[in-house]
């Protein structure tokens, strides 16, 4: 598939390319906002059979670009940006108030201000394949999962009352998630303040009561 993945890439660099060359012959560019983005990213089954939704980087990390008035900075941004970030920014860089219920945030006050608070997480929700959910940092993954016989019936539930402790990766060292330490004692800690987060994001998005269980080798380390 990589041959169609970089044909695609090129038709949609030419595509946009017309379209901003149309805004500037139309006058429009300097009050237009453009903005690319997609749902998921794609592994190409480096993963063995992982489907596109899994909470690794290769999926999870979503291409989007913005350009227009207030975006022009130049560059790429380092900063973790969740999808429901964007519509409060497209209506803040619109003039329009952002409402209260929406839980994303705008961009822009920290793209005109580097010190501006921004926070240090995204949380991620997998359906389809497996029933996941995930918090992602600077320099950790920590991903949960229904197991056993409720895995097949929690996928297409919109959430579930009990998920286990699946994955750890320490993205610091470990940037392309090879080794799983979430059944390692030094990272207990780490783990524990994750799982923490990670409920409260998870109660946040309406899943309000579902309980996270630390993964097997972590109960019995808990039990010795």
């Amino acid at each position: 598939h990589l041959g169609g993945y970089w044909g695609m890439i090129k038709r949609l660099d030419e595509g946009l390319g017309r379209l901003l060359d149309a805004l500037k012959s139309l006058d429009l560019s300097q009050r237009t906002i453009v903005l690319f983005t997609s749902d998921h990213g794609c592994h190409f089954k480096t993963r063995n059979a992982e489907y596109k939704r899994s909470a690794h980087e290769s999926s999870i990390r979503v291409p989007t670009m913005l350009h227009g008035p207030g975006f022009m900075c130049g560059g790429d941004r380092s900063e973790l940006v969740s999808l429901i970030d964007l519509p409060p920014t497209l209506l803040d860089a619109a003039g329009v108030p952002v409402p209260p219920a929406m839980q994303g945030r705008s961009l822009l006050p920290r793209l005109r201000r580097p010190e501006a608070a921004w926070r240090d997480e995204v949380y991620v929700e997998v359906s389809e394949t497996q029933s996941a959910r995930a918090l992602r940092t600077a320099n950790w993954k920590f991903i949960v999962a229904v197991q056993g016989d409720d895995a097949a019936r929690a996928i297409e539930a919109p959430s579930w009352p009990v998920y286990t402790e699946e994955t750890l990766y320490d993205l610091s060292t470990d940037p392309h998630e090879f080794v799983n330490v979430i059944d390692l004692p030094r990272y207990a800690a780490v783990a524990d303040d994750l799982r923490a987060r990670l409920q409260k994001r998870m109660t946040e998005a309406g899943q309000a009561g579902a309980r996270i269980e630390p993964a097997p080798a972590r109960r019995l380390a808990t039990v010795d």
